[in-house]
């Protein structure tokens, strides 16, 4: 049990004094996730105005018939409730209970919008995150101990996230899955994408390299891997930064050899790896004072 004592005071840190620095951060991090949040349930409702059939029920669609959502407004009327629960939310005005329902409106939102096959991994971060502001406002009343349960879990999760899809790729397709012909396989796929979309395309400097040898494409797919799997080092104070530095080289790789984009994945995990408050406090010394102002929103 040592070991997941280790892993609970690493993430939540019960003993650690917050100071105002501390605070600020969170609000900018809160910040950082309400705005992404709000950009993403407005960019789905625009685009669910355009479905009509439901090809892939998601989540809450395999217990309830999400095509309610299609051919009419629903879309944009649920992403401005949304909008509003999450901002008064970020001022703590009104309910605890905002985030929470804003979470239920925004998987709705998530159901309806991808119910035609088209999955993708852009928003995982933000629901999740979003879900545990949501238990924190609700569970704890104590401004300290829900800045600690609030990142202790989000950064619980991306790691537990990480390591997972390392596990999920070695289930489904085992070792092989770093043989270096898959590698071209994605990027020959994603190059059609372009062409299609574009009129023309040509590999760039990883690409080309890739593309001229399996090894070198093998030992790509295998950094990536690793870095995925030692997700969980995200648990450990000691190793998070690294861990973190090695997950956004992953994702700038990704987006440079398959441009698939992880631009919320990368900001998001620049904001949780690195000791933002340490630095805030650096260049402006007096945010314990300040920031102590803050505490009646946190």
């Amino acid at each position: 049990m040592r070991i997941l004592d280790t892993i609970q005071r690493n993430l939540f840190e019960p003993e650690k004094e917050l100071h105002g620095s501390h605070y600020i951060f969170f609000k900018i991090f809160e910040l950082f996730i309400a705005s992404q949040a709000i950009y993403l349930v407005w960019y789905w409702g625009f685009y669910t105005l355009k479905i009509t059939d439901v090809v892939l029920p998601l989540g809450l669609a395999n217990y309830i018939d999400i095509s309610f959502m299609h051919g009419n407004n629903l879309a944009l009327w649920n992403a401005g409730i949304i909008s509003a629960l999450i901002i008064f939310a970020f001022f703590r005005s009104g309910s605890k209970w905002f985030y929470g329902i804003a979470f239920l409106l925004l998987h709705i939102q998530y159901v309806a919008r991808f119910s035609i096959g088209e999955i993708p991994h852009s928003a995982n971060l933000i629901g999740f995150s979003v879900l545990c502001f949501a238990i924190g406002l609700i569970c704890f009343e104590e401004p300290d101990k829900r800045y600690k349960f609030i990142l202790g879990s989000i950064i619980f999760f991306a790691g537990l996230g990480y390591t997972s899809a390392a596990f999920s790729k070695l289930i489904a397709t085992g070792i092989d899955w770093v043989d270096g012909r898959h590698l071209w396989l994605w990027i020959g796929e994603k190059g059609t994408d372009i062409l299609s979309r574009e009129g023309s395309w040509n590999p760039n400097f990883l690409q080309a390299v890739a593309l001229k040898s399996i090894p070198i494409a093998t030992v790509i797919l295998i950094i990536g891997l690793l870095s995925e799997f030692f997700g969980f080092l995200l648990w450990f104070k000691k190793t998070r930064m690294f861990i973190v530095t090695a997950l956004i080289g992953m994702h700038i790789g990704i987006t440079l050899s398959m441009n698939i984009r992880f631009d919320a994945f990368i900001a998001e995990l620049i904001l949780i790896g690195y000791a933002w408050p340490v630095i805030i406090n650096k260049i402006w010394p007096e945010t314990p004072a300040h920031g102590k102002k803050l505490i009646r929103f946190i």
